[in-house]
């Protein structure tokens, strides 16, 4: 009984209780697994008769676990699209909040960020993940508690980066934060599964 739909460049939060579906309408658009019953369409199309590569290509996903590899911020900028991108990595880190921050680190944009990023601060590592799905310029924007572990003012300024990356997309939002959905087109409350209101 779960029927949603989603018109291109809006912004869609997804809210409710802990266990009451949000990641799980994400994870099924992701393709992480397949619905048992019902179907998921983009542009008209079942996501099933695309591939994983096409999905996935069109889709940039923002969590609150950032995973950021042993290497430097340009580089885990650039895993965003393997296949290259019209913006440059300034271009990225700049729209996303975090090229301040990455020109003080020694060497800037060649900075070894370390294990997961272990150098970084949780709301540098954020932006670098902003960067990251900005570069990527994916028509289709998930944002999955992407500000749920930054203190306000980390918060503030990572808002400012999603606010760009959500530019032109179509974007669905799971958030328990208010601050992350007042510019929401629709709101959509879920419990149990099922949407509510």
């Amino acid at each position: 009984d779960f029927n949603l739909e989603i018109k291109k460049g809006q912004v869609v939060a997804l809210v409710g209780e802990s266990g009451s579906g949000k990641s799980t309408v994400v994870n099924l658009l992701e393709r992480f697994y397949e619905p048992v019953e019902g179907r998921i369409l983009i542009d008209g199309k079942l996501i099933s008769d695309l591939s994983l590569r096409e999905l996935r290509r069109n889709i940039a996903l923002v969590t609150q676990d950032v995973f950021l590899f042993n290497d430097t911020v340009a580089t885990n900028v650039k895993y965003g699209s393997l296949t290259g991108s019209s913006l440059s990595v300034s271009e990225a880190l700049t729209s996303a909040n975090a090229k301040d921050f990455v020109e003080k680190l020694p060497n800037g944009s060649d900075a070894i960020v370390g294990d997961r990023g272990g150098n970084l601060s949780g709301g540098e590592k954020q932006r670098i993940s902003i960067a990251r799905a900005i570069y990527k310029e994916a028509p289709i924007l998930i944002l999955d508690e992407a500000t749920s572990a930054l203190d306000s003012g980390s918060e503030q300024e990572v808002q400012a980066g999603i606010e760009a990356l959500m530019k032109d997309k179509t974007a669905i939002v799971i958030a328990h934060r208010l601050s992350t959905i007042t510019k929401a087109d629709k709101i959509v409350v879920l419990k149990n599964g099922r949407i509510v209101e």
